[in-house]
């Protein structure tokens, strides 16, 4: 697919900008459609403490099967119109992907079965862990990691997966010792020039993958970085303003696998997909509340106003007093779906009142689940999109979110300790000091990143 370029977004009117419906919806076999009106559930599950070995795979392939099937069990009980099974695989299943392709194909399998029992519609995600890391890993795009990589998507779509994802790793050696003593530049750079680097050539070959399978590419997520910031920001070890601003230099990363042939849609944990859905249209997954079971967040209700699909984050298959974690998961997630849809089912001005309760009951609280609001994100990505240049976007992207997040405390829409404002100050002064250049950045940066090989980048 050529390389699309977006310099406008696809929403111009914040009432067009809602939960469950994507501009540009994506339809399965099923009948299912996602982003045409209706919120579907996405579960998304893994083993129980195990180790996995050639010897051990036929009891992981049980606990696959016994979750698909619970799945669509319950849904059947429950009259869910449809629902996204999204496998992410645990590193020895893409290290080894034929065990990932037999992950893929039980699932697929089951979720085939149910439908027939239960009248119930499901769909596949699959996302294999990048495991392009380490010291054994010869080139960020070549050798055997990459090939591993590329042969789980090409065999899971040849067993029936409907989407491929992947939380891609390109650049998260420098952006790890940026989160840890907050260092924005470094955060740019990693996000900006060796994220978006790699995103390129990545999503181009996932997308030929896609043409050759008559699969879908979804998205990427940048859960590793975003969320790393997240979550420790959550136990107040990193300011909650740089993690909300990494969240918004996520989205300029995000962005490149649509531009090379992405068609959404957007995976859960990358929460900047708000971002995505208001620049390309597509529809997105997203996670909040319902990802308590994986990871705790201060964007609980925020994260629900602009979901296509409603997902868990991951639970594990273990056994809770009400059952099987993933089928406890799956009850959660169809029943915020079902108010979802009941809110929409009633006209567009309650589906909008939903919307912003879901808006206004988290974003005053926390500068992360400020920049998630609709208005927000809209009106920070028509800004983005007027600028050309992976880094010159995400540079822009951090200095527009400490300029909403610093407008509305002075407005009194967002409240933040001393702290706080003393480090949106000290932020906004660094990217106001960058180099307009990428070259230049590049050149102060390649001596301070101590585990960066610049040749694997080809740099």
């Amino acid at each position: 697919m050529a390389r699309r370029v977006f310099t406008q977004t696809a929403y111009q009117d914040l009432s067009d900008f809602v939960y469950g419906r994507a501009l540009y919806p994506i339809t399965l076999g099923n009948g299912m459609v996602i982003g045409g009106g209706t919120v579907y559930p996405e579960i998304n599950f893994t083993l129980p403490p195990m180790i996995i070995t050639e010897a051990t795979m036929p009891e992981a392939l049980g606990h696959y099967q016994e979750i698909a099937d619970g799945i669509c069990r319950r849904a059947g009980d429950l009259s869910v119109p449809g629902f996204v099974a999204e496998i992410e695989l645990l590193p020895p299943m893409t290290f080894n992907p034929d065990w990932g392709t037999a992950v893929c194909e039980t699932v697929v399998e089951a979720i085939r079965r149910g439908g027939e029992k239960y009248g119930v519609k499901g769909a596949v995600r699959l996302t294999p862990v990048d495991i392009r890391e380490g010291r054994d890993l010869e080139h960020m795009w070549r050798g055997s990691h990459w090939e591993k990589i590329l042969r789980v998507f090409r065999q899971g779509a040849g067993v029936g997966a409907e989407f491929l994802a992947i939380e891609s790793v390109g650049g998260k050696e420098v952006h790890d010792e940026a989160v840890m003593y907050c260092d924005i530049a470094k955060s740019i750079f990693a996000l900006g020039v060796l994220g978006c680097r790699d995103m390129e050539r990545l999503w181009a070959a996932i997308d030929g993958v896609a043409g050759e399978t008559g699969a879908i590419a979804s998205g990427d997520t940048a859960c590793g970085f975003a969320n790393t910031a997240m979550v420790l920001a959550d136990r107040n070890y990193i300011p909650k303003v740089f993690a909300a601003t990494v969240r918004v230099l996520a989205s300029a990363r995000s962005l490149v696998a649509y531009e090379n042939g992405a068609q959404g849609p957007h995976k859960d944990c990358g929460y900047e997909g708000v971002y995505i859905k208001a620049i390309t249209g597509t529809p997105i997954s997203m996670e909040g509340r319902s990802s308590a079971c994986a990871h705790l967040s201060p964007v609980g209700n925020v994260a629900a106003c602009l979901a296509d699909l409603w997902s868990n984050e991951s639970v594990q298959n273990i056994k809770l007093l009400g059952g099987m974690a993933p089928i406890v998961s799956f009850e959660q997630l169809a029943y915020d779906c079902r108010l979802m849809n009941t809110a929409s089912a009633r006209g567009g001005e309650t589906a909008l009142l939903l919307r912003d309760l879901h808006a206004d009951s988290d974003s005053g609280l926390d500068p992360q689940a400020y920049v998630l609001r609709p208005d927000v994100a809209l009106e920070i990505a028509k800004e983005l999109v007027k600028v050309a240049g992976h880094y010159a976007r995400t540079k822009k992207a951090a200095g527009l979110a400490l300029d909403h997040m610093r407008k509305a405390v002075e407005q009194g829409r967002l409240w933040l300790r001393d702290k706080e404002l003393a480090w949106l100050e000290r932020l906004s002064e660094t990217v106001a000091g960058l180099p307009a250049d990428p070259g230049e950045l590049t050149e102060n940066m390649l001596g301070e990143c101590e585990k960066l090989d610049p040749k694997k980048y080809d740099m």
